[in-house]
């Protein structure tokens, strides 16, 4: 008989992450459950209440594990747009599909439903602090000083409309599927420009 590797604290929660990510991705945010995940990675329906405490402290872990992982690699994309290594549009694509193929739209939505009052803290405490990293950085290159917070909030809202009606809104006013993340990556490019060092 096999017996079950003993995960540290943090391991454990880290595993019960990734399988409520994995749930939420598959079969939509109302499967991420206790007792799913627990079935998922072979813990208790008590082992996983001792991490989160309840279904809603689950999801919220979620979703500020979603948003921490997603803003980390959104911050390393701007820096290379900067350094012209990358583009806009992968910084775009990297923020709607967060939202969309990371679930990360639906299960904000589920949350704020299912009546979790705090559900959008962790994703917009982890936004805020991606401004705060990268508008240093922006400054430095001609941009305003809002200039960062009122993108990043352009991008986040068209990120979320596009993942919750923006495939169904794009047929039905005849435009592409893509229509949201071009418009998006038409900003950030308009903005690049109008901060790049004049010569």
């Amino acid at each position: 008989m096999a017996t079950r590797k003993r995960l540290s604290p943090e391991e454990s929660r880290l595993a019960a992450l990734e399988a409520a990510r994995g749930l939420l991705i598959e079969t939509g945010p109302q499967s991420v459950t206790l007792k799913a995940v627990g079935a998922r990675i072979g813990r208790t329906h008590a082992n996983l209440l001792h991490h989160f405490g309840s279904a809603a402290g689950l999801q919220k872990a979620l979703a500020g594990h979603l948003a921490g992982t997603v803003c980390d690699t959104i911050i390393d994309a701007v820096r290379a747009s900067r350094a012209g290594l990358g583009s806009p549009r992968e910084v775009v694509d990297l923020a709607f599909d967060a939202f969309d193929k990371e679930g990360a739209g639906a299960l904000a939505s589920w949350m704020i439903l299912t009546g979790n009052e705090d559900a959008l803290t962790p994703i917009v405490e982890t936004i805020h602090q991606l401004v705060d990293e990268i508008a240093p950085g922006e400054a430095a290159h001609g941009a305003a000083p809002m200039q960062v917070h009122e993108e990043t909030l352009a991008l986040v809202l068209m990120a979320m409309g596009d993942a919750l009606i923006g495939t169904a809104l794009s047929r039905s006013l005849g435009l592409p599927e893509t229509a949201a993340r071009d418009r998006a990556e038409r900003m950030l490019v308009r903005s690049m420009e109008l901060t790049l060092p004049q010569g």
